[in-house]
């Protein structure tokens, strides 16, 4: 009876478990921030709990769980409409080559040693630094690379007569998100939010809340994407 009461429990447990991931989101095991994962192994352990004691009420396994998983949904929608807290619980990402110099405050700040960099600078077919224009290390802690190949032939896509004297090439920057405007998108590139007012009704928006995102590519093209499709 009691591997019978075992075999049951293991089974709930399971599909419960399979039923919690699934209702969390479609994400990539490798792409899961530092708050899923400590979500995640708190859920396993909690499940581990009521399957090895047969002595503890299910209800007394599920409500934990379910706790767990309305937090996790919570505090997801909530950092989806508010950028401070989405940094604050996931992190930003961190430029750890910018035009192909190295930022050794940023990489003594991630505590990301030169080893671990060429390591998956290899990886993606790069054995020299020089050939990087960009390398960001995201809040996954996956490594995504710009090489200086492929900004050479934007560069000279957009105006071949540039590639002489290689103008540096800028990440984009963004300017709104979900209707809010990014104050410290607008310092880097030196507007203000009444030059932002003008460009987006040039595109036929009156107010920034109908744009869902926009963001400006270092040849000032603005690229505005509306709340509604």
């Amino acid at each position: 009876m009691e591997m019978w009461s075992l075999f049951l429990r293991s089974l709930f447990a399971y599909l419960l478990v399979l039923l919690v991931m699934r209702l969390m989101g479609k994400r990539e095991i490798g792409k899961l921030s530092v708050f899923d994962l400590a979500v995640f192994i708190m859920i396993a352990d909690l499940a581990v709990i009521f399957i090895e004691d047969t002595r503890v009420p299910l209800v007394k396994g599920i409500i934990p769980i379910m706790t767990m998983l309305l937090g996790q949904l919570t505090l997801s929608y909530l950092s989806l409409k508010n950028s401070r807290l989405r940094h604050l619980v996931d992190g930003q990402p961190s430029i750890l080559i910018k035009n192909g110099k190295i930022m050794e405050e940023e990489m003594v700040k991630q505590r990301y040693n030169l080893d671990d960099l060429m390591t998956q600078l290899r990886e993606k077919d790069i054995s020299n630094i020089a050939d990087v224009e960009f390398a960001i290390l995201e809040t996954s802690g996956k490594l995504s690379v710009i090489p200086r190949t492929s900004v050479e032939k934007r560069v000279e896509r957009d105006d071949p007569n540039e590639i002489a004297g290689f103008r540096p090439f800028m990440l984009p920057v963004t300017l709104i998100v979900d209707g809010k405007v990014q104050e410290e998108g607008l310092n880097r590139i030196g507007q203000n939010r009444f030059w932002l007012k003008n460009q987006i009704q040039q595109y036929g928006y009156k107010d920034f809340k109908e744009v869902f995102f926009a963001s400006i590519d270092h040849r000032g093209r603005l690229y505005i994407d509306p709340k509604q499709d």
